[in-house]
């Protein structure tokens, strides 16, 4: 659970504010602005949970590796670019199914751990969507923390 970290070269993000059934859309919207600005996905889907996890909206960045080493001004949307994106030392927790409720229960098992090591957080709440090789899709959350 501790020791993790979150590197990725050329990341690309986006500010969205919604509501929580409507996260696969902002995904697809992100997906699909990068796509029409000639920009190619390199990486795991990534974003941070800005706003309180129980409020009726959400505020995230989303977060998309991308082959290319920059991005242009032009772009219609406000949409940000970073060389290199890491955090560490990070603590993590994963979800491997259910993933709805069990998001929800992992959140406050992350804040519960930081209490209970005395650690202070330091970033929001990141949360990563993998897959194993068998292409089994899992997520994982994890947060920054002083050390």
């Amino acid at each position: 659970m501790f020791g993790h970290q979150i590197a990725y070269r050329n990341v690309v993000s986006k500010y969205y504010h919604f509501r929580p059934e409507e996260m696969e859309q902002a995904f697809e919207d992100f997906v699909s602005i990068l796509e029409e600005n000639g920009y190619h996905p390199t990486g795991d889907m990534f974003f941070s949970i800005l706003s309180d996890p129980t409020a009726d909206e959400m505020t995230v960045e989303i977060f998309l590796p991308i082959e290319e080493d920059s991005i242009r001004k032009d772009i219609d949307e406000q949409v940000f670019f970073r060389s290199y994106f890491s955090i560490k030392p990070m603590v993590m927790t994963r979800v491997t199914e259910n993933f709805d409720e069990q998001s929800q229960v992992k959140y406050w098992e992350l804040v519960e751990y930081l209490q209970k090591n005395d650690l202070e957080q330091r970033t929001p709440i990141f949360v990563v969507y993998k897959k194993t090789q068998s292409g089994r899709t899992y997520v994982e959350m994890s947060v920054g923390v002083y050390i």
